[in-house]
């Protein structure tokens, strides 16, 4: 074996070590995420009184915020998201799932930039969360994840 198939093998074995416990942790939200998906995961609060007196604001699944904040404790979730935008040209839901339906082990950055656009945009508009539940973005995502980490080892359960 030479010396470059050797250093793609240890590369690609650090990247399995690196998100097989993370991915392990992500996929116990599939089913979840599989039910919600052009589902609703928020209501709008509306204790008495607050229509005359106030704004309403959501409340979420607690599924949803547990993933949120399982994703923002991980290296998936990248500030600079935005350049992989930029330089993939993606603009819409279908481009979203194009990258991430091609990304393969060497591209998770890329499948964590898509997540990393609902996390982070989520914080300051509402919507961001569960936009990425109803369009299938999470679920796209960590389906992705997780088969890219089943091809170079064994299975998640």
């Amino acid at each position: 074996m030479d010396t470059d198939n050797r250093d793609e093998l240890a590369y690609r074995r650090e990247l399995v070590d690196k998100y097989r416990p993370i991915v392990e942790r992500l996929v116990t939200y599939l089913p979840w995420l599989e039910s919600k998906r052009n589902g609703s995961v928020s209501d709008q609060f509306t204790g008495e009184g607050i229509a005359e007196h106030s704004i309403s604001f959501p409340v979420y699944d607690s599924t949803l915020l547990a993933l949120v904040k399982l994703l923002q404790g991980t290296p998936l979730i990248d500030r600079n998201y935005v350049y992989v935008y930029s330089r993939n040209h993606i603009r819409t839901h279908e481009d979203e799932i194009k990258l991430i339906k091609r990304s393969e082990l060497k591209d998770t950055a890329n499948i964590g930039a898509v997540m990393s656009k609902y996390v982070l945009e989520g914080m300051h508009k509402g919507t961001m969360w569960t936009e990425g539940v109803t369009s299938g973005i999470f679920y796209e995502a960590i389906t992705r994840l997780k088969q890219n980490i089943e091809y170079w080892d064994v299975p998640i359960h």
